[in-house]
């Protein structure tokens, strides 16, 4: 792959990862905020499963950008991602485990309404999604 096609692809999957993150930065304002909790859970679920997806939108940049892609019309589960990332980059594993437990299964699946345990999801999966930002020419 060029450089070029690399970068390319890093602008596409870093503007749809930063949109997601976005949106769920909307959800999580609906959710208001009082003290050290968020009121409304079902925002913070959306919000969660919303940062989540982004998250994931990157990371498939990045195994995209190592030559990584699925067999055939084989359905990515979490443990696809973390065998491939374990592959590639033990500190970034370390990361999407933080990012997953956190958004993926407290947030969404829970509904954690704790302000400092979303924000620390939502500060994981933005460490992965910076991994793929484009060079600023």
């Amino acid at each position: 792959m060029s450089i070029i096609e690399q970068q390319r692809l890093k602008e596409k999957y870093y503007g749809d990862a930063i949109r997601y993150i976005n949106n769920a930065k909307d959800c999580l304002k609906k959710a208001q905020k009082e003290g050290m909790y968020y009121q409304d859970q079902k925002y913070v679920r959306m919000a969660c499963g919303t940062a989540y997806s982004g998250m994931l939108v990157a990371l498939d940049g990045f195994l995209q950008l190592k030559d990584i892609k699925p067999k055939g019309k084989e359905r990515k589960s979490i443990e696809y991602y973390q065998e491939h990332i374990a592959m590639l980059d033990r500190k970034m594993l370390q990361t999407l485990n933080a990012a997953y437990h956190v958004l993926h299964l407290s947030g969404y699946y829970d509904g954690i309404t704790s302000v400092p345990v979303v924000k620390t999801g939502f500060d994981e999966a933005c460490k992965i999604i910076q991994k793929i930002k484009p060079d600023v020419n």
